[in-house]
């Protein structure tokens, strides 16, 4: 499948991306655990189907030390025993933000409830920021078809 639009090629789609890459950056540096970060990367972008993403999410989170079994298990979360209550909190959140047009009611009290047991305020803001963050980045790449593969850990910083 070929790509509709090079997004990094085209002067407007640049300048775009490399205005939220900046606001990524505050999430990286968060104080949200790397390992969680990767995770819910991975799981937004199982549910949009993004190539591309998951290409590069799931080869970042095994060159940083990820297990292939804890990525082997990350679509079937809530069956494996291999996700802290934590790590499991921050993925409803995720599943529950990123499926927001199928909710009538959007993200429930007791995934925010659940989440702000494990999170702090600081970390709070991360973890919805970077969930927003990624559902962007999803969007861009299925609309233009962008496709996976061809990622290599590091490659864009």
């Amino acid at each position: 499948m070929d790509a509709r639009l090079n997004f990094y090629g085209n002067p407007a789609a640049a300048k775009f991306s490399k205005y939220i890459n900046s606001a990524g950056k505050v999430v990286t540096d968060s104080t949200l655990p790397a390992a969680t970060q990767e995770l819910v990367k991975i799981r937004a972008s199982q549910i949009n189907g993004c190539a591309g993403c998951l290409d590069m999410h799931t080869k970042d989170a095994a060159h940083a030390g990820e297990t292939s079994t804890r990525l082997n298990l990350l679509a079937a979360w809530r069956e494996a025993t291999v996700f802290t209550d934590a790590e499991r909190a921050a993925l409803e959140l995720t599943e529950q933000g990123t499926r927001i047009a199928d909710a009538a009611g959007g993200v429930t009290d007791e995934a925010w409830a659940n989440a702000a047991k494990h999170y702090d305020e600081d970390q709070l803001a991360a973890l919805v920021s970077l969930i927003a963050l990624i559902n962007a980045y999803n969007r861009m790449n299925v609309i233009t078809r962008q496709p996976g593969g061809d990622y290599q850990p590091g490659q864009w910083g």
